[in-house]
């Protein structure tokens, strides 16, 4: 069954891209794995924290992004009971692999000065909570097992929301599709699905580009230092 395995990167646009990397790298640890010219943005910068081998944490700096006005409840929730705007991150989880090394991440953020909430118990998982630079709501959980759907799907909630028993089935068990070997043409623009917002008639070009001229004309395979 194909299906995504994990997080690649989450990418977190910041005016002060060094100060994110100070925090990242000296408060939890994580090593600098790239910083360069972002792909195809003039004037962007892009870097990359280390995870693991297969999944990182992302910074984009641009100009003007410090201009754009941080507001609680609108483009940043503050805390992980606070809203923010539709399709915006409420907050973000780490992960360490056990209550011990959930632990040792606190004594290691408490020893940078940071003050942290928890170990909270959800039951899914145990959680540290504290805040990142520029407003960030972060978290780091361990879970011991993975959850449970019969004790961990509500019916109650799947009522209130708006999801019929038939729709919570096929929540559960979405279909085992296997792929196709790379052969399923580009469908036509639905403008009832999701969509980037790109310029209209760009985005009618792009998606109406043949796979590989596209993949050839954006792609940027070399790392910026030469071996």
């Amino acid at each position: 069954m194909i299906k995504p395995n994990g997080i690649h990167h989450i990418a977190i646009m910041t005016a002060d891209i060094k100060a994110q990397i100070e925090f990242f790298t000296d408060v939890l640890g994580c090593k600098l794995s790239a910083i360069f010219d972002m792909h195809g943005v003039p004037g962007a910068f892009h870097a990359f924290v280390h995870l693991n081998d297969h999944s990182y944490f992302s910074f984009v700096q641009m100009d003007g992004i410090g201009e754009i006005p941080s507001t609680l409840g609108v483009t940043h929730a503050g805390t992980g009971a606070g809203k923010a705007a539709a399709g915006t991150m409420q907050h973000l989880a780490f992960n360490v692999d056990s209550h011990a090394d959930l632990l040792s991440m606190r004594d290691r953020l408490r020893t940078k000065g940071m003050t942290v909430m928890g170990p909270i118990d959800h039951g899914v998982c145990q959680s540290i909570y504290f805040a990142g630079p520029e407003g960030l709501t972060l978290e780091v959980a361990s879970s011991e097992v993975e959850m449970e759907q019969a004790r961990w799907i509500d019916p109650k909630v799947l009522e209130r929301v708006g999801i019929s028993a038939e729709e919570a089935e096929r929540y559960k068990s979405p279909d085992a599709y296997s792929g196709s070997g790379g052969t399923v043409p580009q469908p036509a623009i639905d403008p009832a699905k999701p969509h980037q917002a790109y310029p209209p008639e760009m985005y009618k070009a792009l998606m109406s580009m043949p796979d590989e001229q596209l993949s050839a004309m954006i792609s940027y395979k070399e790392p910026p230092v030469l071996a």
